[in-house]
């Protein structure tokens, strides 16, 4: 998330510069940079798949039969937690999709059986009618980006960064077929995926969806990725097991300056021939949906950018499938909103993603567009055929209902043995060895060792985000049955060895161990949650730098497991440790990191290091940008680097200057008692202010209302957190309640007008204990605030007496659970 920009307008240049792949900076002032493609400068792609003149008279027969109402409702998608099975009896809608917190009953652990029961509902309501028109059955998608991820028991595998450094284009389509095995027991038919971004600018929260930097590598896996989603075409392609696959995210998604959905700022060649490498495979090789970005492209949405979704997709590369939108993202296309945008349409889009209470005046309005010519006969007809056409190719129509189609409730298949031997190969091969002095490892598997680090036994942490909850969040190791934490799979190993491994999460012991092994790293984010101001690894908590420090003084060898999704300055911690390992995201199959890290009987490792970076690593923290076609090109470690026990090198000791005034948590409004850079603090009424301390000295604020009173947080500049609104963020607030409140307690938020939510019942209670409250954002768009032009972003204010200390105010995802529009 971006809140603010803290960078200068010179910054910001060299930044764009950068991402847009440029040489150079020149002095000269350059042409203002086109949003408009140029197909025919764009290759015509040797398509293997063609189309089936009997699939194009069955969908031409279904066209004729429909009427206009009928093809309007396939043009839309409908999140599962905005629209009832009962609603697709009268709505005869194209599709339903769970978003990343959207799940049946609103139970994000939900077992198996309850996904495909709610389809079986879905699909018996879309299936039924006696009007004599065509029966089109909906088709139900779902982000499986590392596996079947939404599903408890699912085999996650490593995050696409962790592959990326594998080089392996054979084991991506096992992962693909995999994945595609277990989405399908549950009667899901379509997962968006592969993401083939290829990123620039790594403070991106997305860059572990990235499988590298390197174009040739996004392409070399792209279509492999498809291949074992959808089957090969002429083989296995859409053959029960498969899915529906989606390329993501149409397109320069990984060129926005390390801004989720900003603006790509490059030139058409670079546009093409660095951001389109995934789709010069994962098309040729028949991926059936493409997922239209979020992001712009000089300026212009990508979902409204006609050159490029019809000129370039479909005319020039002849693309015959259909477009999906991302959540929301049409409304942000200028002349839109959520509810009417044809302009998306026109543009090339075929299929509405919609979240939210308002889908049924999306569908009234697109049917009054396509009624009154807005839209036209033809392009409306070219969508529903593309759409048709998917779900002929797909079986749509003989699969049947979700339950008898064959792999249905097959929920033996949710982390079977054979995936699993999968995704743990692929944890070995991602692992990249930065450093390796003194050949620490491989460890003896006989030895005594001590395995530390919030990383260690944390399954949720080695997953990351899109596990189980959108952000990864608000889950423990039962949340993942069929699941091995790094510290289990270094255990078990240990033991047939002779060894012993011992957890200690703090790193405390009693007897010095022979060897520590911390795993440590980023806590889990999902897309602009996880926007970073810079690339240094957790700038305002050095606890883990700490630990690895205590066993270097206590002269314990040291092994670093680093967790991330992303490459990040961490030169103090690789000072502290004798070896460093980056795991990236592994998933669910820790026992991958044991089966490189510990040597056999004979001392000899049963699997060397094979991982080679797929990004540079950068050497201070402000090399954002790190791409070896750049000039000034100077990583710390060079794309294509890893070290392996057969090629040993000594690593010296690195930099650890740190500049000065640098931001660290964007996320943040308040935190360690001071507003954040660009607002300001301002009280009224009858209200006192002090600091008191939570984890650091005068961290946190004590505020003593005698009676009525507010405290707010005022910018300098108003800030726009339309997205965050869009993306079911919530306002955090963590809190101890002093006194309790003799009046009506709220929080507020202006955006030219001001909205509050009602707090009382959560605050009615005083006592020791620290809380956090979240109010989502929707309240207070719903409420008129115009999320684009916030200018209080919060204000605590009370009609009586409260005391009440606060630690921390930001813009976040909220825990898992229901969050509501305030307490009473």
């Amino acid at each position: 998330m971006r809140i603010r920009q803290f960078m200068s307008a010179a910054a910001v240049a060299a930044i764009a510069i950068g991402a847009a792949g440029h040489a150079r900076v020149s002095s000269t002032i350059a042409a203002p940079l086109s949003a408009v493609a140029h197909p025919e400068s764009w290759p015509v792609l040797p398509m293997k798949r063609h189309r089936d003149p009997s699939v194009e008279a069955r969908v031409d027969g279904m066209l004729k039969r429909m009427t206009i109402d009928d093809k309007v409702g396939q043009l839309l998608q409908v999140d599962i937690a905005s629209i009832t099975p009962k609603d697709l009896e009268t709505y005869k809608l194209g599709s339903i999709l769970n978003g990343g917190n959207s799940a049946p009953n609103n139970d994000e652990f939900a077992p198996a059986g309850e996904w495909l029961k709610l389809f079986d509902a879905f699909y018996d309501a879309s299936v039924k009618r006696s009007d004599g028109r065509p029966v089109v059955p909906v088709i139900w998608g779902t982000d499986a980006v590392h596996g079947a991820n939404n599903i408890v028991g699912a085999t996650l595998f490593p995050h696409n960064i962790g592959p990326g450094a594998m080089r392996d284009p054979a084991l991506i389509r096992r992962i693909g077929a995999a994945t595609a095995a277990e989405t399908a027991a549950t009667g899901i038919d379509w997962s968006f995926a592969p993401t083939v971004a290829v990123v620039q600018d790594d403070r991106w929260g997305r860059t572990y969806e990235s499988y590298s930097a390197d174009p040739a590598i996004v392409e070399s896996y792209a279509g492999q990725m498809v291949q074992g989603i959808q089957g090969s075409i002429g083989g296995d392609f859409m053959k029960p097991g498969h899915v529906i696959a989606s390329i993501k995210h149409f397109l320069g998604d990984g060129g926005t300056g390390g801004r989720d959905q900003g603006d790509t700022r490059a030139s058409e060649a670079v546009l093409r021939d660095v951001h389109a490498a995934g789709y010069r495979s994962g098309l040729v090789d028949g991926a059936l949906t493409v997922m239209p970005s979020f992001s712009s492209w000089n300026g212009t949405k990508m979902t409204g950018n006609k050159s490029l979704l019809t000129g370039v997709l479909k005319d020039r590369w002849g693309f015959d499938g259909f477009t999906i939108g991302d959540w929301n993202a049409h409304g942000q296309v200028p002349g839109c909103t959520n509810e009417d945008c044809a302009p998306a349409i026109n543009a090339g889009l075929d299929m509405f993603m919609y979240s939210g209470p308002g889908w049924k005046q999306l569908y009234a309005n697109t049917l009054r567009e396509a009624k009154d010519g807005t839209i036209s006969a033809a392009r409306l007809d070219d969508a529903v055929r593309r759409i048709l056409r998917v779900k002929v190719l797909a079986g749509t129509f003989e699969a049947g209902r979700p339950s008898t189609r064959p792999l249905a409730g097959k929920f033996d298949l949710l982390g079977a043995p054979a995936h699993r031997a999968v995704a743990r190969q692929a944890v070995r091969e991602s692992l990249v060895l930065l450093k390796n002095n003194n050949a620490v490892l491989p460890l003896r598997s006989s030895a005594n060792i001590l395995v530390a680090g919030r990383g260690a036994d944390d399954i949720g942490r080695q997953s990351g985000g899109w596990s189980i909850t959108w952000q990864g969040t608000g889950v423990t190791n039962a949340s993942f049955p069929n699941g091995e934490s790094i510290f289990a799979g270094i255990e078990q190993t240990m033991r047939a060895g002779g060894g012993k491994a011992t957890l200690s999460v703090d790193g405390r012991y009693r007897a010095k161990p022979d060897v520590a092994v911390v795993v440590f790293g980023e806590a889990p984010y999902a897309e602009f949650t996880g926007d970073r101001p810079t690339l240094e690894y957790s700038p305002d908590d050095k606890s883990d730098l700490a630990l690895l420090r205590r066993f270097k003084a206590a002269g314990v060898p040291t092994v670093a497991v680093f967790l991330s999704g992303r490459p990040l300055w961490v030169n103090p911690e690789l000072n502290a440790a004798d070896a460093f390992v980056a795991a990236f995201l592994p998933g669910t199959e820790g026992g991958g990191v044991a089966d490189v890290l510990i040597a056999g009987k004979d001392r000899k490792p049963a699997h060397d290091f094979r991982g080679t970076l797929s990004f540079s690593w950068p050497k201070r923290l402000d090399q954002y940008v790190l791409n070896r076609r750049d000039a000034g090109y100077d990583p710390l470690f060079p794309i294509g680097y890893g070290l392996t026990y057969a090629t040993p090198k000594t690593i010296g000791e690195l930099d650890e200057t740190r500049p000065k005034g640098v931001v660290t948590d964007q996320n943040a409004l308040f935190s360690r008692g001071r507003v954040v850079a660009g607002g300001r603090l301002d009280v009224a009424g009858a209200v006192r202010q002090t600091r008191v301390d939570r984890v650091a000295q005068e961290d946190s604020l004590r505020f003593t209302f005698a009676g009525r009173g507010s405290a707010s947080i005022e910018e300098a500049k108003s800030i726009d957190v339309t997205r965050e609104s869009n993306g079911q963020l919530s306002l955090l607030m963590d809190y101890r309640v002093t006194t309790a409140p003799t009046g009506e307690v709220t929080l507020g938020m202006t955006g030219g007008k001001t909205t509050t939510v009602p707090i009382t019942g959560a605050v009615k209670l005083p006592g020791s204990d620290w809380r956090q409250i979240a109010v989502p954002l929707r309240c207070f768009a719903a409420g008129g605030v115009d999320m684009a032009q916030v200018s209080k972003p919060v204000t605590l204010a009370t009609t009586g007496a409260l005391g009440i200390d606060v630690s921390s105010i930001r813009i976040a995802s909220a825990p898992s659970g229901p969050a509501d529009c305030g307490v009473r």
